[in-house]
């Protein structure tokens, strides 16, 4: 059930947090791209913020995974440090690759300050999540 429930965290923490916090930096100037987007994407159609939920659910398994065990401002502190670096380096270095961008954004400091900033939140939001649900 726990793993259930951590799936549906970072499901919910990608719809609330990451794009929450994604439409604040839109809004701000500080991001070009909107939150909440709802474009289809390949290969099945399916909007790709639901898309990207998903994904956020899967993570949510594995941050959870490393973090469950820790307590306190412990879990929470470490629920921000793998929630910005996993997430982020894999879509900086593997993801915007696969799709033909270059690796990292070509390094802009704003791309990438952006990815860890946005999965830092969505991490803390996990775990809140989590303790939410009477897991941690």
């Amino acid at each position: 059930m726990k793993w259930l429930l951590s799936f549906i965290a970072g499901f919910v923490s990608t719809l609330v947090f990451h794009q929450g916090l994604l439409q604040v930096l839109h809004l701000i100037g500080a991001f070009p791209h909107r939150a909440w987007n709802m474009a289809p994407v390949p290969p099945l159609g399916v909007p790709a913020v639901l898309s990207l939920a998903f994904w956020g659910g899967l993570w949510g398994i594995l941050l959870w995974a490393l973090v469950r065990k820790q307590h306190g401002g412990r879990r929470w502190l470490w629920g921000m440090i793998w929630g910005a670096l996993l997430p982020s380096i894999v879509a900086l270095f593997v993801v915007l690759p696969l799709k033909g961008m270059p690796m990292a954004g070509g390094f802009d400091p704003k791309l990438i300050f952006g990815a860890l900033l946005l999965n830092g939140v969505w991490g803390l939001g996990v775990v809140g999540l989590m303790k939410l649900y009477r897991q941690g």
